[in-house]
């Protein structure tokens, strides 16, 4: 299908300036490309930059050279140099994220958490709610809790809220941090279930899982951050 992610000579470092301006190298030079409908795992040593990878994808992170080049709507976008505004339209429309932890507005339900990228969209509200309802109860969410706020739930079934979102809209790029890593059994088989259909519909996957066999079964291949 051809590549919608490529990453170039890119560098990341840390300077810790509460400790005598010391820098801390997470990788120099790395180059990657992922193609739609791909799944590709980063690999590597715990510290290595797994984590800090996909924050530098989504532009949570800033490089400290290098570029991050997103392709959307027949153009490329370099996600290293673009401005606060583009980035904000790339996590919109083309780049999602499920990250490690869920982070919402207090008093807000879950089924608003889990519809609120089909709406930002301007999806119809029921239509969106439809679709995060659906989410929520293939990923073992009981209906008495949507209502809810997920502040009050456990953290496995914060994280499925979490997964829920990031799977309700699609994302021709998607990346997924340790989304399995809090789940049971089932849950986890679900989450590469959704995983599965991301690629069918096209989306670039990149991914880092905990488990070697939910890797292999999720990717085709890997990054190894050494």
């Amino acid at each position: 299908m051809g590549a919608v992610l490529k990453i170039e000579n890119l560098s990341k470092s840390f300077l810790l300036h509460q400790q005598a301006g010391a820098r801390i190298e997470v990788f120099e030079g790395l180059n990657a490309e992922v193609e739609a409908g791909e799944a590709v795992a980063v690999t590597g040593p715990s510290g290595r930059g797994k984590s800090s990878l996909l924050k530098l994808v989504y532009g949570a992170y800033r490089a400290s050279s290098g570029a991050i080049h997103v392709f959307s709507d027949g153009a490329w976008t370099d996600v290293v140099t673009a401005p606060p505004r583009g980035v904000i339209g790339l996590r919109r429309n083309v780049i999602g994220y499920v990250t490690q932890f869920l982070r919402v507005i207090p008093r807000v339900p879950a089924e608003m958490v889990v519809a609120e990228p089909l709406t930002d969209r301007g999806m119809a509200p029921e239509q969106a709610l439809a679709r995060a309802r659906m989410l929520l109860e293939r990923l073992n969410i009981p209906q008495r809790l949507w209502h809810l706020s997920p502040m009050t739930f456990s953290g496995g079934e914060q994280q499925r809220v979490n997964i829920a979102r990031g799977f309700a809209a699609h994302f021709p790029i998607l990346l997924l941090d340790e989304p399995t890593a809090s789940l049971d059994a089932g849950n986890r088989n679900r989450v590469l279930e959704l995983v599965a259909e991301a690629r069918a519909e096209g989306s670039a996957i990149l991914a880092v899982f905990h488990d070697e066999q939910e890797r292999r079964g999720a990717c085709s291949r890997s990054i190894e951050l050494g």
